[in-house]
Formats: C-alpha cells, sequence, structure tokens
C-alpha cells in the first residue's frame, strides 16, 4: 500500500514548481525583449573599411600662463570701453585708474591723484607691505607657561586665528587650536589648578578712535590685544558673528572649557624664564594674509599690522602698524605722499588713499621688480561671481567678467571701491582701482562692477 505524501513534502514540490513557472515566464520576457532590440533597435552594422574607434581622450589639468605678446589696449580705445559704464549716475562721484602691468602705461585716469575713502581697499596696502618686508613662511608660537600654584598661563603673541575649534572645519585656514595646547598640557604631568592670560606685545588704544563701538556687535572689530580666539567672534564659524569686548578673557576662559577648570581668570605678566608647558603655531604669514583678503578681515588686518610694526621697530599698536606699512611702501618706491591711514583696515573714514596708489601696487603684483614678492597676493582676490566677497556679485548671466575679474572690495556707508585685475578677451591683464563715493553700496555695486566688466570685453586698440 503506498504511503501517503506528507504535507510539507507537498508543499515543497508545488513552491518548486511555481519556482520553475516563474523562471520559464523570465526567460520568456527577456527573450522577447532581445528579439524586439535584435529587429528594431540594433546598430547598422559597420561597413567594412572603417577605422578603429579612437581610444578615449585623456584630459591634462594645467594652468597656462597669459602670453607676453597678447595683443595691447590703447588709452583711446580704454577710453570708449569705459566712457558709458564710467558715466552710470550709481557711482556717485567716480576716480580710478587702469594700467597695463607689462608696460606701465596708464590706460584710462579719472581723478586718480586724489584723495578717497578707501574702505576694505585699505587692506591692499596692509597686503602689499606685509607681503614686501616679512618672510612668507614666518609663523606665530603661543605659548602656555607654567605660574605660581599651579597656574597655567596663556601668552598672547598677536596671532588673532587661535581658535577655540576642536573639529577639523574652522574659519581660518589651518590655526592653531587651544585643544592642542590643552592636551600638551595634560600630557606634561603637571598639576594645573587655574589659568590666568597674559597680553604683551601690544601698546596703545584697544580702538581706533574713529571706529564706531557699535561695530563690536556689528560684527566687524573687536577690542585690539595680543592675546585672542577667533579673532574676538562669539560664534567661532560666522563670519558675521557679533564679536566680544574681552577677547583675551574668552580666550583664557576657552583653555580653562578645554581643561575641565572653572573659577575666575587672572591677567597676569608671564614669569621670565617660566616653563613651558605648551605650544601651538599659527598658518604661515601668507595664508593669513590670504584670509585677511578673502574674508576681508579688519581684526586680522590690523593684527598683520602690528606684526610688521614690531619687525620694523615701531611701537606694536594700531598707530605703530599704519606707521609701518606707509614705511615700507615708501622705502620700496610706491607713491604714497598723499596716502593717509588710520587703521589697517579700512574701517575708518579718516583714510585716504588716491586711486593712483592703488592701482600702481597693483599693477606691481602682476609686472616688474616687486612682482617675485607681491605675486601671491593675485592668489587672496576674490574672484567675481566665484568666491569671497565678489561671491555673489557679477552676475553670471547679466554682466561679463565673471570669473575674470579678481578683486578686493570696499564698502562703507557712502563707499564702494573695486581693486584689482582683469583679463581681456584678448589675454591681455589689465589692473585696475575703481573708487565710487555718495551713493547707497546697495547701487554702487553693481555700477562699479560693470566698469570692471567692460575691461573683460576690451580688445580696446581703436
Amino acid at each position: 500500500m503506498a504511503q501517503p505524501i506528507p504535507p510539507q513534502a507537498r508543499r515543497s514540490r508545488r513552491g518548486l514548481r511555481i519556482a520553475l513557472i516563474l523562471l520559464l515566464v523570465v526567460v520568456l520576457v527577456v527573450g522577447a525583449v532581445a528579439a524586439w532590440w535584435y529587429t528594431t533597435q540594433r546598430p547598422d552594422p559597420v561597413p567594412e573599411g572603417t577605422p578603429a574607434q579612437p581610444a578615449a581622450a585623456t584630459v591634462t589639468p594645467a594652468a597656462k600662463p597669459v602670453s607676453a605678446q597678447a595683443p595691447a589696449p590703447t588709452p583711446a580705445g580704454v577710453r570708449a570701453q569705459l566712457a558709458q559704464p564710467s558715466r552710470a549716475r550709481e557711482l556717485g562721484t567716480l576716480t580710478g585708474q587702469v594700467t597695463d602691468p607689462l608696460t606701465g602705461e596708464v590706460l584710462w585716469s579719472r581723478g586718480a591723484d586724489e584723495p578717497r575713502t578707501p574702505a576694505s581697499n585699505a587692506k591692499i596696502l596692509t597686503a602689499a607691505a606685509v607681503l614686501l618686508e616679512l618672510p612668507h613662511d614666518e609663523r606665530i608660537a603661543t605659548n602656555v607657561v607654567l605660574g605660581d600654584d599651579g597656574q597655567a598661563i596663556l601668552v598672547g603673541a598677536g596671532d588673532p586665528t587661535l581658535t577655540s575649534g576642536d573639529d577639523e572645519k574652522t574659519f581660518y585656514s589651518d590655526p592653531a587650536r587651544i585643544s592642542d595646547l590643552a592636551e600638551q598640557i595634560e600630557r606634561s604631568g603637571k598639576n594645573v589648578t587655574s589659568v590666568a592670560i597674559a597680553t604683551p606685545g601690544f601698546e596703545g588704544p584697544s580702538m581706533e578712535r574713529t571706529w564706531d563701538k557699535g561695530d563690536i556687535k556689528g560684527g566687524d572689530i573687536t577690542p585690539l590685544t595680543s592675546l585672542m580666539v577667533d579673532a574676538g567672534r562669539r560664534d567661532p564659524m560666522d563670519e558675521y558673528s557679533p564679536r566680544t569686548d574681552e577677547p583675551a578673557m574668552e580666550a583664557g576662559r576657552a583653555l580653562a572649557d578645554a581643561l575641565g577648570l572653572h573659577g575666575k581668570i587672572e591677567e597676569v605678566d608671564a614669569p621670565s624664564g617660566a616653563e613651558k608647558l605648551a605650544s601651538v603655531e599659527s598658518a604661515p604669514l601668507s595664508v593669513r594674509v590670504g584670509d585677511m583678503m578673502r574674508l576681508s578681515d579688519n581684526v586680522l588686518a590690523e593684527m598683520l599690522g602690528v606684526e610688521l610694526a614690531k619687525a620694523t621697530g615701531r611701537e606694536p599698536s594700531i598707530q605703530g602698524g599704519v606707521e609701518a606699512i606707509r614705511g615700507v611702501l615708501q622705502k620700496e618706491g610706491f607713491p604714497v605722499r598723499d596716502v593717509t591711514l588710520r587703521d589697517a583696515a579700512g574701517l575708518s573714514y579718516g583714510n585716504k588713499v588716491p586711486a593712483r596708489v592703488l592701482d600702481t601696487v597693483m599693477s606691481a603684483t602682476v609686472g616688474g621688480d616687486h612682482s617675485p614678492k607681491l605675486r601671491s597676493l593675485l592668489d587672496t582676490l576674490p574672484v567675481a561671481a566665484g568666491t569671497g566677497t565678489l561671491a555673489d556679485r557679477f552676475d553670471r548671466d547679466k554682466m561679463a567678467g565673471a570669473g575674470w575679474v579678481r578683486a578686493k572690495t570696499g564698502t562703507l556707508t557712502g563707499v564702494t571701491s573695486l581693486t584689482g585685475i582683469v583679463q581681456t578677451e584678448d589675454g591681455r591683464v589689465l589692473s585696475f582701482a575703481l573708487m565710487s563715493g555718495g551713493t547707497s553700496p546697495e547701487d554702487a555695486r553693481p555700477a562699479i562692477d560693470e566698469v570692471a566688466g567692460a575691461l573683460r570685453e576690451c580688445g580696446c586698440r581703436g
């Protein structure tokens, strides 16, 4: 008598039949698709004698220098090109100069010898003086030394880019970190019980008297001192963050927090010969200059001025910084006789600089004896519609110059300035300085961008 098939076996056989049916359906569908493609979509056969398909193209990225033989614009051609955009009423009173750096010929000039408020275009003079005088690889070391009764003394050295951030992303490029100081202190094995601060190396007023104290909360400046973190920003990653009015104390608190210490932060004098517990270094000078220019950072500009003052034997102060800037540029032969500087950043309306001076310095970055030391300044200039303070200017769909103009911006109420370089359509590099005054920057910016963009479209050989 046959044995009955168990229910489990019947289910297995039924599952197998279903799987085979599904497999057959898949095979039929694939076959049908293949037949349809073969009869309707199959490409025509390659005719006999057709050359073999070439190998895939390879791309080797390279930055090619502009040709020194590129056609040179003429003064008459540039005047004709700028005649219309330079008359825009949104510009108010416009002064400026355009130069061919290879020949040194001034191609266009309007009121270029009149001293005007440059706003942040003053940073061009600061950057040039610093790069001409100081080693480009120079770094600033910030130390912590051991005081009495286990006190760790954080000693300022003039580096405003020292950061309280402990992750990889920071506002400044490759800054020194409070967290690194804390780790070194902990590894030292010393019993640190409190934190104090010392602020040597800075003298005079912490704010220039022509500055608006409202700019502290507005995020433009902080009282200057040799010790600060994140240039005084309350939010280290926010470019426009309000700043603190006691940056040295904030730096001390940041170190105490990193060490897990609480209590009052004292300001003391670092004892001579004290044992060093920790040390960190800033980014090289050229990198700090780049951050200052791209971000138009006022605090960094002022402290670079102080750094230059110390290096040239002047008082380490705001006033010493501007004296050092003018002194270096004069020594190097730049026409600074009519230049008045109240600060290194361009915050003061008391700063007065002729457009001719700004253009002469910019031209020197491209050609001439100073170019080797100043050439890196070109890399710090924001790119139109691309980077820094020009990222949201030069509308690509409406305006020439996007990607081709590289320039430092400057803005104060009633002041709009733009100084930089542009490559013409014929491949000639021109320098320019444009200074507008008496109208709203909101209106003047597009108009001054039109002037610079017109130079991009320039053959201008008429």
